[in-house]
């Protein structure tokens, strides 16, 4: 699946806007997850805060794929 915008001339297309939010989300899906792994904090508190940032990443990367979905329903024409 090709998350990048398409360029056309004329007004811009709502799917490519749709794919061009998800690979934002994405990305920072992505960041997300290696800040979680990468973060030093230790003990309790270390391990709830990396638990909250996995899980925000986990919803960047749900919202990405709707996203994408999305995208690919208007281009179908659904």
């Amino acid at each position: 699946m090709n998350a990048a915008p398409r360029f056309r001339p004329g007004p811009p297309d709502p799917a490519d806007g749709l794919r061009g939010h998800s690979a934002v989300l994405r990305a920072h899906a992505l960041r997300l997850h290696a800040a979680a792994g990468a973060l030093d904090w230790q003990g309790p508190q270390g391990d709830a805060f990396r638990a909250e940032v996995a899980a925000l990443a986990d919803r960047c990367a749900t919202a990405a794929n709707g996203l994408a979905v999305a995208a690919a329903q208007l281009e179908d024409g659904c």
